[in-house]
């Protein structure tokens, strides 16, 4: 396992490590691994394991475990540590339902206000996006990290002209809350589903301006997520999740 670069723990050039600079690059580590699957939900998580894994002392992965906590990303167990909170099908349906309601909206608005800037993002992030493969495996799962920067940018290329920046922050919210469930229905259902295929629609209807295709593609999209993750969460102790995710980096 991988520790942290000591470059990264350094309060400054050639200065001492700090416990801030420590905690920081241990929580960017660990909401990774908890994100995209790494870290099981309902795992158990040990400080002094995780210590040795990320190369950080006690103290500063009890202050990342105590901010994954408020994030709702992690759970403090009264005198027995921390766990990775556990995937919850009743929420991903409201999360699922909110996502399709205010990306929806927000893909709407660009539609109508977009310009000529707007459609060359479009254009160019389905592009990058098509030409990237997204499992580093051909038979099974592993987290591309330039294909998930490149979905990102995607999305929230569609979104980006709607002239709202609340909205905007707030799908880009539900979209990092989704990101853990997303890897489930990856990890579920590749390589049959044909997901470049559905980026392309919502691409195409976008750039048609197509105000009533596009965002009920993007709906389709998001709540077809959200059927593949709930059958993964329904196999039982061992689901598709834990089978298929890359091992810890």
């Amino acid at each position: 396992m991988t520790a942290i670069p000591a470059t990264t723990h350094r309060g400054g050039p050639g200065g001492p490590p700090t416990s801030e600079t420590l905690a920081t690059a241990a929580y960017r580590r660990l909401r990774a691994d908890i994100v995209e699957g790494r870290l099981a939900p309902g795992l158990k998580l040990k400080v002094h394991e995780l210590a040795r894994r990320y190369g950080a002392g006690p103290a500063p992965l009890r202050e990342a475990l105590a901010q994954l906590t408020a994030e709702g990303l992690a759970v403090r167990m009264e005198q027995r540590g921390f766990r990775v909170r556990a995937l919850d099908p009743r929420a991903l349906g409201e999360l699922v339902r909110t996502r399709c309601l205010v990306e929806g909206l927000a893909l709407r608005e660009s539609i109508l206000r977009g310009d000529a800037a707007w459609e060359n993002a479009i254009a160019g992030s389905a592009h990058r996006l098509a030409s990237l493969p997204v499992s580093l495996a051909p038979d099974r799962f592993i987290a591309n990290p330039a294909w998930e920067a490149a979905h990102r940018a995607f999305h929230r290329a569609l979104i980006d002209a709607c002239e709202a920046a609340p909205l905007i922050d707030f799908c880009e919210r539900l979209r990092e809350e989704a990101d853990r469930y997303r890897t489930l229905s990856s990890v579920a259902s590749y390589p049959q589903r044909d997901v470049p295929a559905e980026h392309a629609a919502i691409a195409r209807a976008a750039l048609d301006r197509d105000a009533e295709r596009a965002p009920a593609l993007l709906a389709e999209h998001l709540a077809r997520t959200g059927d593949v993750v709930r059958l993964g969460l329904k196999e039982g102790p061992e689901p598709a999740f834990r089978r298929g995710a890359a091992e810890p980096r």
